[in-house]
């Protein structure tokens, strides 16, 4: 199942979450990474709140910790509880100054002050102290930090280096996870891979800055019409800025569309545009392409630059990814299908004994915060006729419970179809489909008709 989100970076599984504030936040990225894929977070919200979304997911696991949080030894146990406040962290190294690099000094964890009564009560004394901690030195491999942290039977390991201070710290919560989640989509630092999402233009650049230092792995820009002179502008900026982070330029339907996004930089391209679960037949939006022509031509204008496509819309089983990974889509992304589980942001609520979820376009009216309404959709001044475009749809979705037997649901389905197909990678896909060996056949109405009632056309 492995394959290739962009140029640079590769996933375990074909499968993202949409950026949308009613499918992809922190918990649903972490669901979608632990199971192979990647989420991206979504930017309809401050830059501030984006930011720690990403900080979220980059902290749930890691190899080598370089930032925990560290407080000093007159720090008080109500500094520990703003932590697990705002963080949900119950541990804390404690070094000399409360900074990494400093000397470290112990360890404060729940046990030391659940039954504390005077919050005020500095940390050194109640900490574990240096004396009676297992450390280690580096230089180590985290394999070995990994053996020695279990057989320490400790939940933290400091790594120290030669003057005793603080560089790293290991943990067994992340030991557990790697455990049960072998196949998780991580970077070098054994983080979980995150993405997120901005609008193509220049004054969002902060934005960017901001969510690289949390820790963002890829940068989707965000537009329902790619090819355009902002979204070319922004992308030379951003590759500019940051060589080394991968971004994904789109939507794109067209070869056309795609070329100036491939040669501005692009490390891959959405693809999808009126194909959207949220666009109806009665209601369809008039610019688009149907989405098997518009993945197909633009995926076999890309390999020629190594650039791969994401399929965006339109897909809402195994059967629809499979066939977009047989078009030439090197990944899915999936709104709907994800919007009603337990992991997607909003809560749930009951219609006519049915538990529902809020599914909504991101361009819908009471989604958009109030600077941004009055930015995006302003024509004019006070006394201007119309002052609003309509963006999008809403709806309900059925509460489909946790995300993760979902996701398994629908690899299992692809694993099925790539046995039927004869292939046992998802690159041979796309050998076959380019040398021409796989061969498609167009269902008349009739024929679906007919399948549905068990009989053949």
């Amino acid at each position: 199942m492995t394959t290739a989100l962009t140029r640079n970076v590769t996933i375990m599984t074909p499968f993202l979450s949409a950026p949308m504030d009613t499918v992809s936040e922190a918990r649903m990225a972490i669901s979608l990474a632990l199971m192979g894929g990647i989420g991206v977070i979504h930017g309809n919200c401050t830059v501030e709140e984006q930011a720690r979304q990403v900080d979220m997911v980059k902290k749930w696991e890691s190899g080598f910790i370089m930032d925990p949080f560290v407080l000093s030894p007159n720090n008080t146990i109500a500094d520990m509880d703003k932590i697990r406040e705002v963080h949900d962290v119950s541990s804390v190294m404690i070094t000399e100054t409360g900074q990494m690099g400093a000397r470290f000094t112990g360890i404060a964890t729940a046990r030391d002050i659940d039954f504390v009564d005077d919050r005020h009560t500095k940390l050194m004394h109640v900490m574990t102290p240096k004396a009676k901690t297992i450390t280690a030195s580096e230089p180590i491999s985290l394999g070995d930090a990994n053996k020695k942290l279990i057989a320490s039977k400790k939940g933290k390991l400091p790594i120290l280096n030669e003057g005793g201070e603080l560089v790293a710290i290991v943990t067994r919560s992340d030991l557990k996870k790697t455990k049960s989640y072998p196949r998780a989509s991580l970077d070098a630092n054994r983080q979980l891979l995150v993405a997120a999402s901005v609008e193509p233009k220049l004054s969002e650049l902060t934005r960017v800055d901001m969510l690289v230092e949390a820790g963002l792995d890829v940068l989707f820009l965000e537009a329902s019409q790619g090819d355009s002179k902002e979204q070319v502008e922004m992308l030379r900026k951003v590759k500019k800025t940051y060589p080394s982070l991968d971004v994904v330029a789109g939507n794109v339907v067209t070869p056309r569309q795609a070329k100036p996004l491939i040669e501005a930089g692009a490390d891959a391209l959405r693809v999808g545009m009126g194909c959207s679960t949220l666009n109806s037949f009665e209601e369809a939006v008039a610019v688009g392409r149907p989405q098997g022509s518009a993945v197909y031509h633009v995926a076999r204008y890309a390999s020629q630059y190594q650039v791969p496509v994401i399929a965006d819309g339109g897909c809402n089983a195994s059967s629809a990814a499979t066939m977009a990974l047989t078009l030439g889509a090197s990944a899915v992304m999936f709104g709907s299908l994800l919007a009603g589980t337990s992991e997607s942001p909003g809560d749930a609520f009951y219609h006519d004994g049915m538990r529902l979820k809020l599914f909504r376009a991101m361009g819908q009216m009471e989604v958009m915060p109030e600077h941004l309404e009055a930015k995006r959709y302003s024509q004019g001044g006070e006394n201007s006729g119309v002052k609003r475009l309509e963006g999008g749809y809403a709806c309900a979705v059925v509460d489909r419970g946790p995300v993760k037997p979902l996701l398994v649901s629908l690899e299992e389905g692809l694993k099925r179809d790539l046995k039927r197909l004869g292939v046992a990678q998802i690159p041979e896909l796309h050998e076959d489909l380019y040398a021409m060996k796989t061969r498609f056949q167009v269902r008349s109405a009739a024929a679906f008709g007919a399948a549905r009632h068990g009989g053949y056309a």
